[in-house]
């Protein structure tokens, strides 16, 4: 059975950083592209940044500049350094596993990955 367990949210204040982490068991972490998606209230989840299994990353216009994805083959985990964090930056956080599409295309669709954590809240104050 594959768990996916976000970590690292909390409330911060605007222009400072957190860095989230993700671990997995019950697949081969380095076989797997790895994503960050975001939930603001009232918004429908959408994706941050993404990470292949050869390391190429995508970022969600929002954040590129200010949030960084990274992956450690060794340690099963994946992280998203997000630094110089916004109000609007404020939601539920998502891991997710296994992609299927086109990944250069497709990357920030909820339905092209098949597996998720639970979720983790980042709350950024003005």
């Amino acid at each position: 059975q594959v768990q996916v367990v976000e970590s690292g949210g909390g409330s911060v204040q605007a222009g400072e950083s957190l860095r989230l982490s993700c671990t997995v068991s019950g697949l081969k972490f380095d076989d797997y592209a790895w994503g960050w998606f975001r939930q603001s209230p009232g918004r429908e989840r959408k994706g941050v940044s993404c990470i292949s299994w050869l390391e190429k990353v995508h970022y969600d216009d929002s954040v590129k500049g200010r949030f960084t994805i990274s992956r450690d083959n060794v340690k099963n985990t994946v992280y998203l350094q997000m630094d110089s964090l916004k109000p609007e930056d404020t939601g539920m956080y998502y891991c997710a596993a296994d992609f299927n599409g086109l990944w250069h295309a497709e990357w920030d669709r909820r339905g092209n990955w098949k597996e998720w954590g639970t979720g983790i809240q980042v709350s950024v104050s003005s």
